[in-house]
C-alpha cells in the first residue's frame, strides 16, 4: 500500500517554483501538458528497458544509486537492481537520461516520466544519488525523495494552482474527477490522487485504489490487512482520522460495492469515527475501470448522536 507523505510547506514552495519555471518557459500552455516539450526544454533524452533487456548494460553510466544501492563502473549492475526492486522508470542524472520499463502499460509510462522529471527538477536529489556508500540513505530519507518527486509531477502535470482551482469550484465527486481526468490527459488513478489532495485541505477527504471490492470478485493474491494499492488522505482527513485502518476503510466500502464488471459500483452514506471518538458523516462512491477500483470519500457533516429516552 502507498500511503501519500505530506511535505513541509517549506519544501512544497521551492519545488512549486521550480514547475512554474518550467511552464513558463514553456509559454504557459493548455492541458493536456506535452511532456516531449518539457524534455526538450530541459534538454532531458528518454530510453525504454526491459528488466530482460541486457541492452541497458551498455548504457556509459559512470555511476548512480539505485534504491539506496551505488553502481559505480559496472552499467550492468543497474540491471540487477532493476530487477530486485522491481523499478519501474528511473534518471540518470550524468546522462539526463530517463529509462522507463517498456513492460509497463503505456497509460502508466506518463506519470513515470513526469515522476522522473520530478528527480531532475530537485538538484538536492542529484547529489543523494550520488552520495556515497558510507551515507547510504535511510528508508525514511528515500520515501521523502519519492514523495518529492511525486508533488513535481502532479504539479506539473495538473499545471500548478489551475487544476486546483478546478477542483475546489466543482462539486467533490468521482463525476468531476472523470471530467478533470478528461480535459488534462492524466490516469484516473493520478486525477484521483490530485483531486483528494486539492479539495481537501480543510475538509477532510479520503481516496483508496483498490482491487475490486466484491468479494465475488477479489484476486487470489488479495491481503485482507492491506487491501489498497494507495491509500490517499487529505490533508483535514490525516488529521482527524489517522487511526482509522485501510482495511476498516475497505471493509466498510465493501459493503455498499455490487459486484459489476466495471462501471459504479455502488454509493453510500458512512459513519466514521475520528481520533477524539466523534462521528462523521461522509457520502461514498466508488467506481471500477475493470482495472483498479477508485473509490472517493467525503465528509458531509458530523453525525448527530441519537439520545434515547424513557418516558416518565
Amino acid at each position: 500500500m502507498t500511503k501519500n507523505l505530506l511535505l513541509l510547506p517549506k519544501t512544497k514552495i521551492d519545488i512549486d517554483g521550480r514547475v512554474d519555471r518550467v511552464l513558463r518557459g514553456l509559454g504557459n500552455p493548455e492541458p493536456p501538458l506535452r511532456l516531449e516539450d518539457v524534455r526538450e526544454l530541459l534538454e532531458l533524452d528518454l530510453g525504454f528497458y526491459t528488466a530482460d533487456d541486457p541492452g541497458i548494460a551498455r548504457e556509459a553510466v559512470s555511476r548512480i544509486r539505485v534504491a539506496t544501492i551505488q553502481v559505480f563502473k559496472r552499467p550492468t549492475l543497474i540491471i540487477d537492481a532493476i530487477r530486485k526492486f522491481s523499478l519501474k522508470a528511473l534518471y540518470l542524472p550524468d546522462r539526463k537520461r530517463i529509462l522507463l520499463d517498456g513492460n509497463v502499460p503505456k497509460l502508466k509510462h506518463r506519470w513515470n516520466e513526469a515522476h522522473e522529471v520530478g528527480h531532475s527538477l530537485l538538484p538536492w536529489h542529484e547529489e543523494m544519488m550520488h552520495g556515497d556508500n558510507e551515507h547510504t540513505l535511510s528508508r525514511s530519507c528515500m520515501d521523502h525523495i519519492e514523495a518529492e518527486a511525486n508533488f513535481a509531477a502532479g504539479r506539473l502535470l495538473f499545471f500548478r494552482d489551475r487544476f486546483v482551482e478546478e477542483v475546489r469550484s466543482s462539486t467533490p465527486e468521482l463525476k468531476a474527477v472523470k471530467r478533470l481526468h478528461g480535459i488534462y490527459g492524466n490516469t484516473l488513478s493520478t486525477t484521483l490522487w490530485r483531486f483528494v489532495e486539492s479539495v481537501g485541505e480543510e475538509q477532510p477527504v479520503v481516496g483508496m485504489i483498490t482491487c475490486h471490492p466484491h468479494l465475488s470478485r477479489r484476486p487470489s493474491g488479495h491481503d485482507p490487512a492491506k487491501p489498497c494499492k494507495h491509500f490517499i488522505q487529505s490533508t483535514a482527513f490525516q488529521a482527524q482520522f489517522s487511526r482509522l485502518s485501510e482495511a476498516e476503510l475497505f471493509n466498510a466500502v465493501a459493503g455498499y460495492c455490487g459486484n459489476q464488471r466495471g462501471g459504479v459500483l455502488g454509493q453510500a452514506e458512512l459513519i466514521l469515527t475520528d481520533d477524539n471518538g466523534e462521528s462523521h458523516r461522509f457520502y461514498f462512491e466508488t467506481f471500477y475501470n475493470t482495472h483498479d477500483a477508485l473509490t472517493l470519500g467525503v465528509c458531509v457533516k458530523k453525525a448527530s448522536v441519537l439520545v434515547a429516552s424513557g418516558r416518565p
